[in-house]
């Protein structure tokens, strides 16, 4: 026994001697009891000692550390005390009785007494510990206000009280029940949220504002958010996870900062298919530029299906390697991964790999994405993302792979840009091969993906974290945005379910204004938006467009699939005599500078127009009109 349990336990010793002279001198007083003999009050006490701490320690009551005890803590010293009354009533009335009869009203006053003695002692260390820390770290300690006065908000205040390091200082509770208002949970008070809340915090001098409701969706996230963020406060949320088969709060549990994913206009989709997944299992998958942000996303739920063996099939090493690395710590030994270095515009390369592994399917990831490079590289656009995915379209056919899949992208729709229009015809080429009898080609396309590389999310954080401007092309502009899992997962099953020269959209709910995205970043870095960091507008890029479509064609080309996210759209596709014949003119395109190549992608992609015609008669269309 260390030193502070010795001590716990001396101290608990002279409580008991205290409460049981207490006791015995209250029964002389009472009419029921007369005196007891000295040795019949000195065997009497011996025995209650060895049966009190007998329990106790049996039931480890001295390995608790007092300072940061719960109630579950204190709820053991009662059983374990309640435990002893019962036995040594027991006891002393059914064994003892013929030599030391000692009454019910005894024991439980002495118990009662000996119990409250105990537990004021413990309450007194602690608030003297907390009152310490408080003391000691007021100076540096945050003022801070807890939304949700329930289960959830509790544990986090106990928390935050009760670590001496923390940075924070609980001051309120904020909520909407009205029976909870003006009451106490741990000795922080609760204020309602009403027209004087915004008051209360100025006067409490709050800083920052943690979030602690359990089950908080997207749209409740948002309005919340834009209620608190009119207090110039920080705001934060408090994660925890649920345990699937008690329903009890896990252990883990996080207060982090607000993702501008917590702020989107849907739920963030989490897909738990057991038979996508059961798809893949114990497949042989290949994933072309499998180290990007999209790539590397289709590996990481791949790996959950357990396939048979997964290649990483990239040109860029550095990526290929930080995923090849990620999923060798996290699996380890179980899983079977690959990972090659090399082009899709190297036909050779790509056989040689088909060859090798033989893949039964494959994820077509790769590609050169960023619209204003693209517009003044139009070669590499044509060379990397038109006769790349052809080489790796042929090689797939060839090697009988069983199943295509080409990721695609929204701006594929009537595009306005080299990347968009050499993405339209990459679907060209992929809807072409329906006829195949080897191997189902299919294509899936999307919007933006929140945080890829290249999208507007990491620059807008770069430019808020150097103290702005945060710089929009046109505060008009809107897109569609998805989480990179819940694309990721979206795809995998699409892919599970596409037939021969299908292509798939994913409903990517409503558009969001690019605008809207900086200032809600900006505040969620704790700044006022054209106060503490400005926004500009830079002008439209080359090719830019104002707005977004998901479908070439109207609703009525759309069929829904098992998955009420995932549609196929109804486009008939061209034949490959028909895709060929674009092909030449686009090879031969080549040889030519920026405007011969688009010239000819003008030519061979009916649908793509030029930005300045299409942004003229923006405001009439649907996308924008769903933003208004």
């Amino acid at each position: 026994m260390n030193l502070r349990k010795l001590a716990l336990f001396l101290i608990d010793s002279a409580f008991l001697v205290v409460s049981y002279i207490f006791t015995y001198l209250l029964s002389t007083l009472s009419e029921v009891n007369t005196m007891m003999e000295l040795d019949v009050f000195l065997h009497n006490f011996v025995f209650y000692y060895v049966t009190v701490f007998g329990v106790r320690c049996a039931a480890k009551v001295y390995s608790n550390v007092w300072r940061y005890a719960n109630n579950k803590a204190y709820l053991a010293v009662i059983g374990c005390d309640f435990l002893s009354y019962c036995f040594a009533t027991m006891f002393t009335r059914l064994v003892l009785h013929n030599f030391w009869y000692v009454s019910v009203w005894f024991t439980v006053s002495n118990i009662v007494i000996f119990t409250l003695l105990t537990l004021l002692s413990r309450f007194v260390y602690q608030m003297h510990m907390n009152i310490k820390n408080s003391a000691t770290g007021e100076a540096y300690q945050i003022p801070v206000a807890i939304v949700g006065a329930g289960q959830t908000g509790s544990l986090l205040v106990e928390e935050l009280l009760h670590n001496s390091n923390s940075h924070y200082r609980p001051v309120c509770f904020i909520d909407k029940d009205k029976y909870k208002v003006g009451g106490y949970i741990s000795g922080i008070k609760v204020i309602g949220e009403d027209d004087m809340v915004f008051k209360h915090l100025k006067d409490l001098s709050v800083k920052e504002i943690f979030i602690a409701l359990p089950k908080l969706s997207s749209s409740e996230a948002h309005v919340l958010y834009d209620y608190y963020s009119n207090t110039g406060c920080k705001i934060k949320l408090y994660d925890f996870a649920i345990n699937g088969n008690t329903g009890n709060v896990a252990t883990r549990r996080s207060l982090r900062e607000l993702k501008i994913e917590d702020l989107l206009f849907r739920d963030t989709l989490q897909i738990n298919d057991n038979d996508t997944y059961n798809y893949y299992r114990d497949k042989v998958v290949l994933v072309t530029g499998g180290g990007g942000s999209i790539g590397s996303e289709i590996c990481r739920q791949l790996v959950k299906a357990e396939p048979r063996q997964l290649i990483i099939f990239d040109i860029y090493e550095n990526n290929a390697y930080d995923i090849q690395q990620e999923l060798h710590q996290n699996y380890g030994s179980k899983l079977n991964l690959a990972v090659e270095i090399g082009s899709i515009r190297d036909y050779n390369r790509l056989d040689d790999v088909f060859n090798k592994y033989k893949p039964d399917i494959v994820f077509h990831a790769a590609a050169h994405k960023h619209v204003p490079l693209m517009e003044n590289s139009c070669c590499e656009a044509l060379k990397n993302n038109v006769f790349g995915t052809l080489n790796t379209v042929n090689v797939s056919e060839k090697h009988a792979v069983k199943k295509f899949i080409m990721i695609s992208t929204d701006k594929a729709v009537n595009p306005t840009n080299v990347m968009g229009a050499t993405k339209r015809m990459c679907e060209m080429i992929v809807q072409s091969r329906f006829d195949s009898a080897t191997t189902e080609f299919a294509a899936v396309r999307f919007g933006n993906v929140l945080g890829s590389n290249g999208s507007v999310i990491p620059l807008f954080r770069r430019q808020i974290e150097a103290g702005g401007p945060v710089t929009i092309t046109d505060r008009r502009i809107i897109r569609y945005f998805m989480t990179i899992p819940e694309a990721s997962q979206l795809v995998m099953q699409a892919g599970s379910m596409a037939k021969n020269g299908e292509l798939y959209v994913l409903d990517m709910g409503n558009p969001v204004k690019i605008i809207d995205l900086a200032i809600n970043m900006i505040k969620l870095a704790g700044y006022v938006p054209y106060r503490d960091i400005n926004i500009i507008e830079t002008g439209l890029r080359p090719g830019e467009k104002l707005y977004e479509e998901l479908l070439i064609q109207n609703d009525d080309n759309l069929e829904r699939t098992k998955n009420n996210l995932i549609f196929v759209e109804r486009d008939a596709p061209l034949s490959r005599e028909e895709v060929d014949k674009k092909l030449a003119v686009l090879k031969e395109a080549l040889s030519g500078d920026n405007d011969d190549i688009k010239s000819a992608l003008m030519q061979v992609v009916p649908t793509f127009h030029s930005a300045d015609v299409v942004n003229s008669k923006a405001a009439e269309s649907k996308e924008m009109q769903m933003c208004k």
